[in-house]
């Protein structure tokens, strides 16, 4: 599930009710967040998607078997954790980068007033 949508989906996985955290992963993908999510206590579920042309590559469903998970909650609320035990990002989350540090949006100045 990208970060910019909230929509909460449920699939049966390998027998069991999941919420889907995202579909069309590649393999790479599915790998990071299997590895992130189980990491931080979630049990993961995993499926090939049919496909509709064989030349195209393997994408994955990817679901963990909390149904009130929510990936777009729990990155906003920083309540994952790294390997290296730092807050996960939405940029760590989408792997636009490696590091996970900072807020998610950057602070303006702040207005004084004067009285």
């Amino acid at each position: 599930m990208a970060l910019n949508n909230g929509k909460h989906n449920v699939k049966e996985i390998e027998g069991i009710r999941c919420t889907v955290v995202e579909t069309n992963a590649g393999e790479e993908r599915m790998t990071f967040l299997k590895k992130l999510l189980e990491l931080n206590g979630y049990e993961v579920k995993f499926e090939k998607e049919v496909k509709k042309d064989e030349t195209l590559p393997d994408t994955y469903i990817i679901g963990v078997t909390d149904i009130v998970f929510n990936p777009v909650i729990a990155v906003y609320q920083r309540k994952l954790k790294t390997p290296e035990n730092k807050i996960v990002t939405a940029p760590y989350w989408n792997q636009q980068t490696q590091e996970s540090r900072g807020w998610y949006w950057k602070q303006g100045d702040k207005i004084k007033k004067e009285i």
